[in-house]
């Protein structure tokens, strides 16, 4: 089998990540090479100046196509932010030939049943993944294809999201000459580099804590089962550092990374300063009570987003806490104590990923080594690739219209 080139693009709130890599097969999968740049442009996963976005897209896949040698024509790009909805829809349509046996298009007509719901204005779909099919009242049929039955169900979970922030999203991306080849939901990527087949088979939650968002994704029965946004991460956390120790924003963001822990040990001393940049030092002490409080109600946030109470009936697994914010020391034994579930952290998975990729094992990149894994192992569900869904075809004509205007 050939090599196939993908690179792709996690467009965060506090930097940018082009990643290049070279695929065999789903376990043979080299990784060439990987651009990051501080994010401009942007709040809580959205594009709010176009021009400071572009630029630093621009830079970081300057900075990838520079270490790999391979010039990126076309890119899968993630999504994010507080405009990013779902729900799980069911669809339903008969089987009407003489041998009721159901065939690929019969997959296609159930799916545009469970997509044709009210959407709010000024939104589309942007996934509808099968979670689940059933054939004659029968549950729990995974590919249905081939067999017989006169009726077919479908589990489906829908994913909407704003046009215009997808629109100013892709308008950044294409007007430094790269097509963006798919759209896909951040956490849905993440949740491809950081859980194991049977987490997301047995149901786990993952939290993807960014810059400015929290990416949720609840996983059951090996599919996606719900999907959420927070606009709450370590920008937030940063903040309070800021206000409260009276910091500049950079330096608070430096010693967040550097001091900060959720669980200190109980015997620190108030008095024990850290950080000397440019004169600048904290209390150690308040320093890791402000990032506590900060992560507290985070997490808490959390789980007002589960689609039930009983979490842990829901996600037997647990928690996995990925993304630059989940670096904080002692987050996983915190969320243990308030949630009382299981709670790791969730580092990439490297399993048939070699080359430049040491970088990757760091949590912050869950996201983009994601992207790529979702299209080597062939994910479904995304209605900005299906050139045959009239909804999203016909909505990127009209953004290619407005570049050209």
């Amino acid at each position: 089998m050939a090599r196939k080139i993908i690179s792709a693009i996690d467009v965060g709130t506090t930097k940018i990540a082009t990643i290049v890599a070279s695929v065999k097969a789903k376990d043979d999968i080299e990784v060439l090479g990987v651009g990051v740049v501080p994010s401009r442009g942007l709040h809580k996963g959205i594009v709010v100046n176009i021009d400071e976005a572009k630029q630093s897209i621009a830079a970081s896949v300057r900075e990838a196509q520079r270490i790999s040698g391979v010039r990126i024509d076309s890119a899968y790009v993630g999504v994010t932010g507080r405009h990013i909805s779902s729900v799980n829809n069911k669809g339903v349509v008969a089987i009407p030939r003489d041998d009721r046996l159901v065939r690929t298009n019969d997959l296609k007509r159930v799916l545009s049943a469970a997509r044709n719901l009210p959407v709010a204005e000024g939104k589309k779909v942007l996934h509808a993944i099968p979670r689940s099919y059933a054939l004659d009242g029968q549950e729990g049929v995974k590919q249905p294809v081939g067999m017989h039955g006169s009726r077919l169900d479908v589990e489906t979970h829908i994913i909407t999201a704003s046009i215009t922030s997808v629109q100013n999203l892709a308008k950044c991306v294409r007007s430094i000459g790269v097509d963006v080849e798919d759209l896909v939901l951040e956490p849905l990527a993440s949740g491809e580099a950081v859980l194991t087949p049977e987490e997301r088979d047995t149901g786990v939650i993952m939290a993807d804590m960014g810059g400015g968002t929290t990416d949720i994704a609840v996983f059951k029965n090996g599919s996606i089962y719900h999907t959420s946004i927070i606009p709450v991460a370590g920008y937030q956390v940063t903040s309070d550092i800021s206000i409260g120790l009276g910091l500049p924003f950079t330096i608070a963001e430096k010693m967040k990374k550097r001091y900060g822990n959720v669980t200190p040990a109980e015997e620190a001393d108030q008095t024990v300063q850290v950080g000397t940049e440019n004169g600048h030092s904290a209390s150690y002490k308040e320093l890791c009570a402000i990032i506590r409080a900060r992560m507290e109600e985070l997490l808490q946030l959390v789980l007002l987003e589960m689609p039930t109470s009983d979490y842990h009936n829901l996600a037997p697994c647990g928690l996995v806490l990925t993304g630059g914010t989940a670096n904080l020391s002692g987050l996983d034994e915190l969320g243990q104590q308030m949630l009382r579930i299981p709670v790791r952290m969730g580092r990439p998975l490297s399993t048939g990923i070699y080359g430049i990729s040491d970088i990757l094992h760091d949590p912050s990149y869950a996201t983009t080594l994601g992207l790529v894994l979702w299209q080597v192992r062939g994910k479904e569900g995304s209605t900005y690739r299906d050139k045959r869904n009239g909804s999203w075809s016909s909505f990127m004509r009209l953004i290619r219209k407005l570049l050209r205007a």
